[in-house]
């Protein structure tokens, strides 16, 4: 049977692969992918938040997975319970440092959002296995699913597709890889059927988890294009040009601006 213990794919993936669609029909933003315009101005700007979010959603990953072990009245709940915590640590923190090392190689730049990123891409990826692997286990999937956000982000870059946050290669990419994981790893003693271990059947596990992939991905993906193609056929999707050069802040929200992004003169002393 498919599994997937706190939803890298029923969860993850499904919204993953909604955001690739939604961003897809919805179009670039203005700007974004000309030659003539500086690129620098689509990312991230406020790195606390960024950071304050990473660690909200961190913290809320120890109620998502071990929560979903449903119980806590015996030893063996509480032993199941904490080994997806220490897996879901191991996993969110693997993918972080694997990210965050590959992106200073390719860039020679620290790049704090890339390390936030990897940190969730990890979390992702541990997420459908974390009850059924060992600690080992969970560092390598949360490292591998922080490569496959980078190829994922890398692919939504060349074909133009415009995700701000990058929810596809966080929730998609590295959502499917925690899908496939666990059918590659986990041994039978604690609850897996890895083909690494080679439990019984468990080249058939591995296929009921990429036939569940590949549903999610029709499922999520074609409900997802009759939401938003009929929104962008009526013009119910896109604002005006207008409204993006002046801002949505400015245009739809009050007060006009939360906070100013003019250069402050400098002052000599």
């Amino acid at each position: 049977s498919y599994k997937d213990f706190a939803g890298s794919g029923i969860v993850h993936m499904c919204g993953g692969i909604s955001a690739l669609v939604g961003a897809a029909v919805v179009g670039p933003r203005q700007g974004r992918f000309a030659a003539d315009v500086d690129q620098d101005k689509f990312v991230p700007h406020n790195v606390p938040l960024l950071v304050l979010g990473t660690f909200i959603l961190f913290f809320g990953w120890f109620g998502f997975n071990p929560g979903s072990s449903l119980a806590m009245k015996t030893q063996a709940d509480a032993f199941s319970a904490s080994m997806v915590a220490m897996n879901t640590t191991a996993g969110g923190a693997m993918g972080g440092l694997v990210v965050y090392v590959l992106e200073f190689a390719l860039t020679k730049k620290h790049s704090v959002g890339a390390l936030c990123n990897g940190i969730l891409a990890g979390l992702v990826g541990i997420t459908a296995g974390c009850g059924s692997v060992e600690p080992g286990e969970a560092f390598v999937i949360g490292g591998v699913g922080g490569l496959f956000y980078m190829a994922g982000s890398a692919l939504a870059r060349t074909i133009k597709v415009d995700d701000p946050i990058e929810a596809f290669a966080v929730h998609g990419c590295a959502g499917f890889w925690g899908v496939l994981a666990v059918g590659l790893f986990g041994s039978e003693e604690v609850g897996g059927n890895g083909i690494f271990h080679g439990g019984e059947n468990s080249g058939a596990q591995l296929g009921v988890q990429l036939l569940g992939a590949l549903m999610i991905t029709i499922w999520s993906g074609g409900f997802a294009a009759l939401f938003f193609v009929p929104l962008k056929a009526a013009g119910l999707l896109r604002v005006s040009e207008e409204m993006q050069t002046m801002g949505l802040d400015e245009a739809k929200h009050s007060p006009r601006r939360a906070y100013s992004m003019e250069e402050v003169p400098q002052t000599k002393v």
